[in-house]
């Protein structure tokens, strides 16, 4: 299934274990969403969270039609235009199960600014690992502007939501230009994900740290 397959591509560009089966937490009727009927946004993504009694609940939520476009144009076989945003949102939802699980294992608390500037480097990273296994350069050459060039946000978001985003995507693209610079073409190289390795395990004043630093080399 898609979604255990970039749960995995994700696991093993960080080195991380998860422990848990994204599939188990996977929700696609979201008829099946009414006990977060409060949290509910009109999206075809959402982790729903839920804490108590020092445990952590988690449910992804990814549209059965999503799903089946993925399954008709899969990203595993060809990453293109065609279903680069739809490869997006379903390994965003992928990014923010497996950063939610990992860090709670760990007892480490997690931003929601941390949770998305996250999500954004693991997609930019993670179709750097399949368009350098499928050798399209000419995707490649406009990967940065697809992913961080005039982003849409959901008109509903609140102030705050939206500020959050906004800031998410635009550090996350400084950070992943810098990358670019560095380590030009073709999969990330060994250097590139052991970077890849520390950012993910850096907590959020840090990520931003280093995208800071990174600008200024």
């Amino acid at each position: 299934m898609l979604v255990r397959d970039l749960q995995c591509l994700l696991a093993a560009l960080y080195g991380i274990d998860i422990g848990a089966d994204v599939r188990d937490y996977l929700v696609t009727d979201s008829g099946a969403l009414a006990p977060w009927s409060a949290a509910v946004r009109d999206t075809a993504e959402q982790l729903f969270i839920e804490q108590g009694d020092g445990e952590v609940g988690l449910a992804l939520y990814l549209e059965q039609a999503l799903l089946d476009r993925l399954a008709a144009d899969d990203p595993r076989r060809g990453l293109d235009g065609g279903n680069l945003a739809d490869f997006c949102l379903a390994l965003e939802g992928v990014s923010h199960f497996n950063y939610v699980a990992w860090n709670a294992a760990r007892d480490t608390a997690v931003t929601l600014l941390e949770l998305e500037m996250q999500a954004e480097v693991d997609k930019y990273a993670c179709a750097r690992v399949l368009l350098g296994a499928q050798a399209t350069p000419a995707v490649e050459a406009s990967l940065l502007d697809s992913l961080f060039d005039d982003p849409v946000f959901d008109p509903v978001l609140e102030p705050s939501a939206l500020a959050r985003y906004q800031d998410a995507n635009r550090l996350a693209g400084r950070y992943c230009r810098c990358l670019q610079a560095r380590y030009p073409a073709g999969a990330p190289p060994e250097a590139m994900v052991r970077e890849l390795r520390a950012f993910y395990r850096w907590s959020q004043p840090a990520k931003v740290s280093h995208i800071r630093s990174a600008l200024l080399s």
